[in-house]
């Protein structure tokens, strides 16, 4: 029982001591790693959470931070209240580092730098102007980099590091430093126990060291949430523990669990945590540990608990001699090696001469060879394009080694998921002009890439001045103004996308969203001043900001095919690509099927905490996002939801549902009902029975039986409510099926996921049974335009006054137990359905005109505390969950669930937006054209910063189809230019096929068949414009140039590519 090889022992908590800095810097003491597990207090989430939390290094504003606080932890968020950080370097990737650092909420970033700022820095460094050429770089991006979060202390040095200096910090970070300096401080900082991190970047190189010292604590390795699941059987001679039927357990060797519930063998109920082993997906083992225990009864959840593990990292000195590297990119397996040489060698260059490489200097090339330390074989090429490229400045290498330098000072503060260890090299060689294009890199001159005293002169280093002259005409796209959208547009803008001086260029972005006060943590173009309003006329304001010469339109619109009138062929025929920045796979699948029909490159990209991804869809050469898909997720069983909950994620559905069915949806079919009766009974035709009793009694209650006339009423029936949910109905399933039931094998039927419930006897004096009367009664008064009654002890008045009917069970009620049961129970009625049906429309028919008033649906709003629907849905699950003795769920986990709100960190955003405009250095060629370049040069990635983890790959190729041995993809298409008559497409579709047309149809419409003579002689010779409108009866929209026909052909299993005819 006590091997200290199997159980572990939890480490105490610590408390933190807040790290007061003086007027010259100094710390009077260093904050102590420590675990604030416990949830946040639900009570700073009322009122202004915002103002205390600026005030209060451990008050959480929850609003702000939520997304951070889902993908880390309160604990970690806690950590980064308490922090102190010193950011050295304020070009390019310090700014980036800061920017991320400073939104993620570290309490105080001391910026420093001693280098005045210079057109090669306005290339990449977004908060330096042309006005500041000349000025420290970090005095002048303070402002700007104060203003981003408001609970974040920003203070400034431009005096030379020191010792003292640096050891008031926990983390210092240098970027622009001489390795001899990197090497100085590292001895500093591993003599006062402070933590270091390196980063650079030169062209299109970067690069970040890391040195957390010896014995450095982690407390979660991989930052994912805990696994859980449900024991069916415990081995006590084994230790084997097996998982109920289709559960898989998802630990790895070495793993550390406690348990719960478990009956019989209670010894295990709370244990101190076990170490396992894994045997299959639904079985591991706890070896001997068990063999005293009492035996197995039944039942058991088991819980994995973080243990945590300590590190030893050498030097950066150390490291230097004997490296340890984390691939970037598994295609180049070996670029660790060299370029850690050349990095070296970079250093020992600009120490020796004092300057940079020239770019594209082949006498600087030689002098850089000679600084190689010998330790390497380097390729030439690298050799090179590393020297050519030393004087770079590029904003979106900036931004992917910034973002994940930010994580990685993240980690180091937080003890949260492991660092990377130790050197990690980046480059994106591929970015570069290939042979055979336009702009081949491989024949560019040291003239080519002059610096012209522009604020692009640090990328024109790399591509030279004919390509940035290209890139400025290009007409870009950015579908979404949110966390990736606003990453894009400061980095299109400081590339000069859109930016030419006579407005040949342009970017185009759209999102029919308004700020709220969540976004502010990591779409950093908005400020606390924006909130409610558009994000893309904000983000495009900003933009150019950053650079004044960008050529940005805005618009609200959803991109769907009810806006095809805005976003119509004339929109994207000027277009040279998009960009996505949407969170919904609906909108990204219509985007991609835009960019495919209208030849168009998509740059896609998405986010979830610490992961990230991007895939580049190219014309003619790659396959499209909607080529593959993500298997569905599974849905949560209506019998579980109904009757058998097990498990928080299910009480938290249910209480969703129940409000869009008391709020939302029963009040919006109400109105229907109300505003067009004969088109609701239209939609109801289609409808099972049970499905019509249901709509039909829904909106009898909300219109009659349960119709809310005043305050009184609102509360009365948010009391009754609470007696139907949590006594009636489970007093009703107790009934018909008894704690102690049998099923016909033998089997308790309360047992393994089928928890028996209890009733709840309601008392005010309980904060989730009074949570949810008021609430309810607040969302009940809204609905009917009622003035609700606020103030506690006049509710609490009228609430003891209601009086409840005592239930009474109902004998022949049935419990649907499996999921074909419940569907079946939702569709079907009984014998008597249609005489229900029938009763049901004859009241509706007889409603007053009082009754007809309409009531006011609610739409969900998860983000807005104010509004009572976050206190109706936590209170609602919370109390089902005790129904069921289930654990109950804070409101910020229950937000989470209910508001299906994905994790998002500004570090990875900024890494996977980087990422991105990184490809859009690739799809620049002469006169606005796409390169003809192999798909190699391309790079897919998916990222995990917590691991961390890079996987570059090249995009998949297009699936190719064949027809008559003509082989076609996704980005084919038959081509017809009009005027022309059916008959002659018919024709023209035969002679291009060499097949013959069996239907031919637009859209849903069907225009053509060989089957019906009749029709098509009718249509023959009219133009093709005239069949479509008379099939359709509707006008053909003066938007659309072009329409999409399908063609059916005689020979079934030949499919051709789709036809494209062109007014």
């Amino acid at each position: 029982m006590n091997s200290p090889e199997v159980f572990a022992e939890v480490p105490p908590t610590k408390k933190a001591r807040i790290v007061e800095i003086s007027d010259n810097n100094k710390s009077s003491d260093l904050p102590i790693p420590m675990d604030t597990s416990a949830p946040v207090d639900q009570q700073s989430k009322q009122g202004n959470p915002q103002k205390d939390a600026q005030n209060s290094d451990d008050v959480l504003d929850t609003n702000l931070y939520s997304r951070q606080i889902y993908a880390l932890g309160e604990s970690a968020m806690m950590h980064l209240r308490k922090s102190s950080v010193l950011i050295s370097g304020m070009g390019a990737v310090g700014v980036e580092i800061a920017k991320n650092l400073i939104l993620g909420g570290v309490r105080r970033v001391t910026i420093q730098d001693t280098k005045n700022a210079t057109y090669t820095d306005l290339s990449a460094q977004y908060y330096l102007g042309e006005k500041d050429i000349g000025t420290n770089r970090a005095a002048s991006s303070l402002a700007s980099l104060a203003e981003l979060n408001d609970s974040v202390e920003v203070s400034l040095s431009t005096d030379p590091l020191t010792e003292e200096f640096v050891s008031g910090f926990e983390l210092i970070i240098l970027t622009d430093a001489p390795l001899e300096q990197q090497f100085l401080v590292n001895s500093w900082t591993r003599s006062k126990g402070r933590s270091l991190l390196v980063a650079d970047a030169r062209g299109l190189f970067s690069y970040i060291a890391v040195d957390v010292g010896k014995a450095f604590r982690i407390d979660d390795k991989n930052g994912e949430q805990c696994q859980e699941g449900h024991v069916e059987i415990i081995n006590k001679e084994n230790g084997d523990i097996t998982l109920i039927e289709n559960a898989s357990h998802n630990l790895e060797d070495g793993d550390y669990v406690t348990f719960s519930e478990v009956k019989g063998m209670t010894e295990l109920n709370g244990c101190q945590p076990i170490k396992v082993t894994v045997k299959k997906p639904h079985i591991f083992t706890v070896g001997d540990a068990l063999k005293n225990f009492a035996d197995h009864i039944e039942g058991g959840r088991f819980r994995q608990v973080k243990m945590p593990i300590h590190v030893d990292y050498p030097t950066l000195k150390e490291g230097h001699e004997n490296p340890e590297f984390v691939l970037w990119d598994m295609g180049k397996w070996d670029y660790g090696e060299q370029l850690h040489e050349l990095w070296a060698a970079l250093y020992a260059f600009e120490g020796k001469h004092g300057r940079s490489p020239i770019p594209r200097n082949a006498g600087d090339v030689e002098l850089l060879r000679q600084e190689l330390r010998g330790k390497a074989t380097i390729a030439e090429d690298l050799l090179k394009n590393f020297s050519y490229q030393a004087r770079g400045n590029l904003v979106a290498v900036a931004s992917v080694v910034g973002g994940i330098a930010s994580q990685e000072a993240m980690k180091i503060i937080t003890h949260h998921m492991t660092p990377l260890k130790q050197f990690m090299y980046l480059d994106h060689i591929e970015a570069l002009p290939a042979p055979g294009t336009g702009y081949d890199a491989d024949k560019l001159t040291e003239t080519d890439c002059v610096p012209r005293n522009s604020r692009y002169d640090g990328q024109a280093t790399v591509f030279g001045w004919k390509y940035q002259e290209e890139l400025m005409k290009q007409k870009w796209f950015i579908v979404g103004a949110g966390a990736i959208g606003c990453e894009l547009l400061k980095n299109f803008a400081m590339m000069g996308v859109g930016c030419d001086p006579n407005g040949e260029g342009k970017l185009k972005i759209t999102d029919m969203d308004q700020i709220e006060i969540s976004n502010l943590n990591r779409q950093f173009l908005f400020r606390r001043g924006d909130v409610g309003s558009k994000k893309s006329v904000c983000a495009a304001r900003s933009a150019k900001n950053f650079n004044p010469d960008l050529n940005i339109e805005a618009l609200s619109e959803r991109v769907c095919d009810e806006t095809e009138h805005v976003f119509n062929d004339d929109f994207f025929n000027e277009l040279n690509g998009v960009a996505n920045a949407l969170d919904n796979v609906e909108a990204r699948r219509y985007m991609d099927r835009r960019c495919v029909y209208y030849q168009l490159p998509l740059l896609e990209s998405g986010t979830q905490g610490t992961k990230g991804n991007t895939q580049v869809v190219f014309p003619h050469l790659t396959e499209s996002y909607g080529s593959s898909m993500d298997p569905p997720e599974k849905d949560i069983p209506l019998c579980t939801l109904k009757s058998f909950p097990y498990e928080i994620q299910h009480t938290i559905q249910w209480a969703r549902d129940c409000f869009e069915g008391l709020f939302s949806n029963g009040a919006a079919t109400a109105n229907q009902y109300l505003s067009n009766r004969d088109g609701l009974s239209d939609r109801m035709k289609n409808m099972a029975s049970g499905q019509k009793i249901e709509m039909l009694d829904t909106i009898r209650k909300a219109l009659i039986t349960e119709r809310s006339e005043t305050a009184v009423d609102c509360i009365k029936w948010a009391r009754l409510l609470f007696e139907s949910n949590y006594h009636n109905s489970i007093a009703q399933l107790l009934f018909s099926i008894p704690p102690n039931q049998v099923t016909s094998e033998g089997v308790k039927f309360w047992s393994g996921t089928k928890r028996c419930p209890h009733v709840l006897t309601f008392n005010a004096d309980q904060d989730e049974h009074f949570h949810y009367v008021y609430a309810a009664s607040i969302l009940r008064a809204e609905q009917y335009g009622i003035t609700p009654i606020l103030d506690k002890e006049a509710f609490l008045k009228v609430l003891n006054a209601v009086e409840v009917p005592a239930f009474k069970p109902s004998s022949g009620v049935r419990v649907a137990t499996t999921e074909a049961e419940a569907n079946e129970a939702t569709n079907n009625a009984g014998e008597d359905s249609d005489e229900t049906i029938a009763r049901l429309t004859e009241d509706l028919a007889a409603i007053t005109e009082a009754q007809s008033r309409p009531l006011v649906p609610i739409d969900f709003e998860k983000d807005d505390d104010s509004n009572h629907h976050m206190e109706f849905i936590t209170a609602a699950s919370n109390l089902r969950a005790e129904n069921y003795n289930i654990e109950p769920a804070d409101m910020m986990k229950t937000k989470k669930i209910a508001g299906r709100i994905i994790p998002a960190l500004a570090t990875t955003t900024a890494t996977v937006s980087g990422l991105v405009s990184v490809e859009l250095y690739k799809m620049i060629d002469v006169d606005g054209q796409l390169p003809k370049i192999s798909r190699d040069r391309f790079k897919n990635a998916f990222i995990n910063l917590a691991l961390p983890f890079f996987g570059l790959s090249e995009p998949m190729p297009a699936p190719s189809k064949k027809y008559n041995d003509q082989q076609f993809t996704l980005w084919d298409r038959l081509d017809l230019s009009g005027p022309m008559t059916l008959e002659n497409v018919v024709k023209a579709v035969q002679e291009m096929t060499h097949m013959n047309v069996s239907m031919l149809s637009a859209g849903p419409s069907l225009i053509y068949a060989d089957f019906m003579p009749g029709p098509y002689a009718k249509r023959k010779n009219l133009n093709i414009k005239e069949v479509i409108e008379q099939v359709t009866k509707k006008s053909v929209p003066n938007h659309k140039r072009a329409i999409v026909l399908e063609a059916t052909m005689e020979e079934e299993d030949d499919e051709i590519p789709y036809i494209r005819y062109t007014f």
